[in-house]
């Protein structure tokens, strides 16, 4: 089944660590990895790797992706240079297409007036709350949340994260999604043979 790409947005001092179990499954499960950056100049991550993006921002379109992902960066938090990257997961919001974002990436969204109608999460409340959104009431102490094609999580879940995403799309679903989590998660040698099996039925 041919599947549109996951466009993964990169930034200078983007976090390295939030999107790796997300980005390496989905691929091992037929997603293309697009990255996305400001422009197509090289980007370097806070772990100081260096990533050629394979587009601009610009010329990504809703009706070509299957999700966009948004990782934390220091740049959220130190003025409006990511502000586009916001923008853009409105665009995608507006046309139906998930969106997912971590850690700093959840306050940027929350500036951008997406977190106001939906229930999220973060690295904490107040954290959101210096923002000056109007989504407090909406804000649940939870790992991960998804809200209407919406995944938030903070910056010490990237597993959580990932587990939303693949029920979002559909990649693990039940006792495999469980299974999946609980391994990463939790180191539940068990749950290995649950996804060997799901595997090799599959």
């Amino acid at each position: 089944m041919s599947r549109k790409p996951v466009h993964l947005a990169v930034y200078d001092t983007y976090a390295d660590w939030e999107t790796g179990h997300a980005t390496a499954y989905l691929a091992r499960a037929g997603y293309e990895i697009r990255t996305a950056g400001p422009s197509r100049e090289p980007v370097t991550s806070v772990g100081g790797l260096r990533v050629q993006p394979a587009c601009a921002l610009d010329d990504v379109r809703p009706s070509e992706s299957s999700l966009l992902i948004l990782p934390g960066a220091d740049l959220w938090d130190a003025g409006d240079d990511l502000a586009p990257f916001a923008r853009k997961a409105r665009e995608f919001l507006d046309a139906g297409v998930p969106v997912a974002a971590i850690c700093g990436a959840t306050a940027g969204l929350a500036r951008e007036g997406l977190l106001d109608d939906r229930e999220h999460t973060s690295a904490v409340s107040f954290y959101l709350a210096a923002t000056g959104y109007a989504g407090g009431e909406r804000y649940v102490d939870a790992d991960a949340v998804t809200d209407r094609g919406l995944i938030t999580a903070g910056p010490t879940e990237p597993v959580a994260f990932a587990r939303e995403i693949f029920r979002l799309l559909g990649v693990y679903d039940g006792e495999v999604l469980d299974a999946w989590y609980r391994l990463f998660h939790d180191s539940d040698a068990q749950a290995y043979a649950v996804l060997e099996k799901a595997q090799a039925s599959g």
